[in-house]
């Protein structure tokens, strides 16, 4: 342990930026998935059929082993970040768009007829009724998303991307375990972060929701 964080003291500043990159490599992945995921949630939930495709697609994606997705996704965009970021967005969609489609359906009918008779459009209904009370669902598929792309995320550097995973592989090739956990312990760290930054927040929707 005293390697590792005589490692920590001399190379913090390398560290900080590997921990910023991981962490802009999740939040655009993740913010892609959000803009993409919660429509198609929206649109699994109001039809069985596009339900059924949608969600069948966003099921193979995920049983993509991550390193087969990411090289697949190299032969398109190339060695870097780009190919990281939309790894990410695609692995972080399934979790965004099921509990999007449940959330939704989990809605009870009866509140949804009540919005119908004070005069509500389907519009109004769904964002004023259904999507404020789905939304504990959706924080958990936020939640399951984040956490996946820190995990991915390790991986970017066998595809020319940066991040912590930098540090992981380096310590690996190298042999040098002080470099191996100064790349591991923040990653795990930024996991735990998320869960948990996330869980709060989730029960804070499942309280102003009752």
């Amino acid at each position: 342990m005293e390697l590792f964080f005589r490692y920590v003291r001399e190379n913090w500043v390398d560290l900080l930026v590997f921990t910023g990159q991981h962490i802009m490599m999740v939040l655009i992945g993740l913010l892609l998935a959000l803009v993409v995921g919660i429509p198609l949630g929206i649109l699994a939930s109001r039809n069985r059929v596009s339900a059924r495709i949608i969600l069948t697609v966003a099921n193979i994606i995920q049983v993509f082993p991550s390193l087969a997705l990411l090289v697949l996704l190299m032969v398109v965009f190339g060695l870097g970040t780009t190919t990281v970021v939309v790894g990410l967005f695609l692995y972080s969609l399934l979790p965004v768009i099921r509990n999007t489609y449940v959330g939704l359906t989990q809605v009870d009918k009866s509140i949804m007829e009540a919005g119908k008779g004070v005069g509500m459009s389907p519009l109004q209904i769904m964002m004023n009724v259904q999507l404020p009370l789905a939304l504990p669902f959706m924080l958990t598929g936020i939640r399951i998303a984040a956490v996946i792309a820190i995990g991915v995320a390790t991986i970017a550097p066998l595809v020319g991307g940066d991040g912590l995973g930098r540090e992981i592989y380096s310590g690996i090739n190298m042999n040098n375990s002080a470099r191996l956990y100064a790349g591991a312990i923040p990653a795990a760290i930024l996991a735990l972060l998320a869960d948990l930054a996330l869980e709060r927040l989730q029960n804070a929707t499942k309280v102003a929701s009752r």
